[in-house]
């Protein structure tokens, strides 16, 4: 896994069919803070962090993670969390076994103690051996989270991560994204949670129509 400290995009455009879904965007995205991304519905997004998690590829510009051009590789798919919509955990497996896998997937050093660290940041303990298909929606989005977190990604990009969650578990939300930030991590964040995001956000940018309309600190 190599390292960077910022990432940028350059002229970004994303077209599916007839729906131009990201017009030429250029921003750039700094370690050791939290972007929130905000805009209407259909706006872009979703689109922008499927771009920046390498789930989907530009039709056209560039994303550059520090000095280097893009590249779909392994090393870079391991410095990047990615907390999206659905939170996409094996039902049949416990928390414990979807963490344990991810951990495995990333070639984790000491896999046991990172997954028990992580259980324990985020309340999984009294409920994380039973399997995920009994969980509720809370409970879901509390293993993403500690899946997106549990390889110290440079790069985390978090879709509504407050979804589903109750009050106390908001509140290890926050403690953990800042922990992140202290960590040097480059967090973008995608939420209609406000609350949320003037709690943890650094600077702001907002999308229309597929184009950036206004950055502010």
């Amino acid at each position: 896994m190599f390292s960077f400290n910022f990432v940028e995009t350059r002229a970004l455009s994303k077209i599916y069919g007839p729906t131009r879904a990201l017009s030429g965007v250029d921003v750039r995205f700094e370690s050791g803070t939290i972007t929130a991304v905000e805009g209407p519905n259909g706006s872009g997004k979703s689109t922008l962090l499927s771009l920046l998690g390498m789930l989907a590829r530009p039709s056209k510009g560039e994303i550059w993670f520090g000095s280097r051009l893009v590249a779909r590789t392994p090393s870079l798919r391991a410095a990047i969390g990615v907390l999206g919509h659905a939170a996409m955990i094996y039902p049949d497996l416990s928390a414990y076994e979807n963490l344990r896998l991810s951990a495995q997937l990333y070639g984790l050093a000491h896999p046991d103690e990172r997954v028990r660290v992580c259980a324990e940041r985020f309340g999984l303990a009294t409920w994380a051996e039973r399997p995920a298909r009994t969980y509720s929606r809370g409970q879901l989005q509390r293993v993403a989270l500690a899946r997106a977190v549990l390889h110290e990604p440079q790069l985390l990009l978090l879709d509504e991560p407050s979804t589903g969650l109750d009050a106390a578990s908001v509140v290890r939300l926050l403690e953990a994204v800042k922990q992140e930030r202290q960590r040097g991590a480059i967090i973008v964040l995608v939420t209609h949670d406000e609350p949320l995001r003037d709690q943890l956000a650094d600077r702001r940018i907002q999308l229309a129509h597929g184009r950036v309309r206004e950055e502010s600190a």
